[in-house]
């Protein structure tokens, strides 16, 4: 599925669209250059699935957790991680074939790690203020 936006009143309608096109997927990868709109992105998403959380960049922490209405939404980044140590030891396993959904931004960073099936959201940048956005269902 793709989706071209150009401005950020049309995110709500992108965050409906990615929701209808996950059924019941609980992992999403989300690629973009820096500055693509990931977590801006993110953000709508997670008010979507009923997040009344403040959302922000766990580019520190790594994941954040919020409360959505169908339970736990994990936030990750991993842009700042230099080995794949750092996943295992943040104990990935739990969050990645738990019961909670996962928002993973610099997926490649622990491509190795990731579930068999997920939704990719790939963002490319058009112009300033105009995005693509690309949905595909990953299943090995």
């Amino acid at each position: 599925m793709e989706i071209t936006v150009s401005l950020l009143s049309d995110l709500p309608l992108v965050a409906r669209q990615l929701v209808a096109f996950a059924g019941n997927e609980k992992i999403f990868i989300f690629e973009g250059d820096m500055g693509a709109g990931k977590t801006t992105f993110i953000k709508e998403f997670c008010r979507m699935l009923g997040v009344q959380d403040v959302v922000s960049s766990p580019t520190y922490s790594i994941v954040n957790e919020y409360v959505g209405e169908k339970g736990s939404v994990y936030h990750f980044d991993f842009y700042r991680i230099k080995h794949i140590q750092e996943a295992f030891d943040l104990g990935y396993e739990e969050y990645f074939y738990g019961d909670g959904i996962c928002l993973i931004e610099w997926p490649e960073k622990v491509a190795e790690l990731l579930p068999d099936h997920f939704v990719k959201v790939k963002i490319n940048i058009l112009d300033d203020n105009k995005r693509l956005f690309n949905f595909l269902r990953h299943n090995i």
